[in-house]
């Protein structure tokens, strides 16, 4: 019985000091990757930025606006908003949006002219069926104005969502009215994409991007509190109510 004892505390204190040590291994790994991990995560944001927005001369990321929403009374990020500028000139906004796809969640970053017209887009994550959902990357006519390719206008493919303003009618597939061809096979993945779509647009609309010269963000902070902090591009943080949420 002793023995038995003996054998049982000592296989605990291997166990602990194995579960110590792995613990320790796994802290530091993940502080040795978690600097890489954020500088490839930013230049595939910037990346994105510079695709789906007009020529842009500030840093939408330093002036970017993050709006929450609230499920359960926890505070969620909902919409991240980088206002574009060339010079004093607001030529344009991103909006980071996400909505549930067939696989899971879906997350696209639109960019918007002056006008309120999409005027590019970059599908950053998703969980979507290879060869079927994931089409959602260029099936909707996004395309790269940085290497010269030539845009596709909406006239020109029913597919194409380029150059269409989701004020004026929200984004919908053919199936359920609409004017947007989904991805063959893919009608859940196609709606999801198109809420996340319409989604940022109300967040952009909810931010003033159509005002002309400043951004929304910059404008009610002005309007509404005279706060040093607006003028230096400080994150506002709005509630957004569930009729604009892409979920």
């Amino acid at each position: 019985m002793k023995k038995l004892q003996s054998s049982l505390k000592n296989m605990l204190l291997v166990l602990t000091g194995v579960t110590a040590v792995s613990v320790a291994l796994l802290a530091y790994v993940n502080e040795l990757t978690k600097g890489p991990i954020a500088e490839a995560n930013a230049k595939t944001l910037n990346e994105a930025l510079k695709k789906v927005l007009p020529e842009f001369t500030n840093n939408p990321v330093a002036e970017s606006d993050t709006i929450f929403g609230e499920k359960d009374g926890k505070k969620f990020v909902d919409f991240i908003v980088y206002p574009a500028k060339n010079g004093e000139e607001l030529v344009g906004t991103a909006v980071e949006a996400k909505s549930m796809g067939f696989g899971g969640e879906l997350k696209v970053l639109v960019g918007f002219n002056a006008e309120g017209k999409i005027y590019n887009y970059s599908l950053l994550a998703h969980a979507e069926t290879p060869g079927l959902g994931s089409k959602a990357d260029k099936w909707f006519g996004a395309y790269d104005p940085t290497k010269g390719e030539q845009g596709v206008t909406h006239e020109e493919s029913t597919k194409s969502i380029l150059g269409m303003n989701p004020g004026e009618a929200p984004l919908t597939v053919s199936k359920d009215g609409g004017s947007i061809d989904a991805i063959t096979a893919s009608t859940i993945s196609s709606r999801a994409f198109l809420n996340a779509v319409n989604a940022a647009y109300q967040a952009y609309k909810a931010e003033g991007g159509e005002v002309n010269g400043v951004t929304g963000a910059s404008q009610k902070a002005a309007g509404e509190n005279a706060d040093a902090d607006a003028a230096t591009g400080a994150t506002i943080k709005v509630e957004l109510t569930d009729s604009i949420s892409a979920n």
